[in-house]
């Protein structure tokens, strides 16, 4: 062999070995693994989207609570037009929470 064709040689096997770290790295085997098996798959997916709604729950609330807080200080500072605004909103989520108990 001569020399270019040692180097062309080379030069492809340094690309397929970093074309394998690459691939390890996209974790494309337990994917392929996750595609042939789809009862495995269809639970990750529900267990994931079961995460994501209720997490999705849990942040609306914590910002609806901070929200109703933020705007109950607002009312105390006694602004004219935005008190009277913000007092009948706050009256009206208080009325809500307290006529539904489960």
């Amino acid at each position: 062999m001569d020399k270019e064709t040692k180097n062309l040689i080379e030069s492809l096997r340094d690309k397929i070995v970093e074309l394998g770290i690459n691939m390890e790295k996209m974790k494309l085997a337990e994917y392929v693994d996750l595609l042939h098996n789809p009862w495995r798959l269809l639970w990750v997916n529900f267990t994931s989207g079961i995460a994501r709604g209720l997490g999705i729950a849990v942040g609306f609330a914590i910002l609806g609570a901070m929200l109703v807080l933020v705007l109950k200080k607002l009312v105390s500072l006694n602004l004219p037009v935005i008190g009277g605004f913000i007092a009948e909103i706050v009256q009206i989520v208080q009325d809500q929470l307290s006529s539904r108990r489960y």
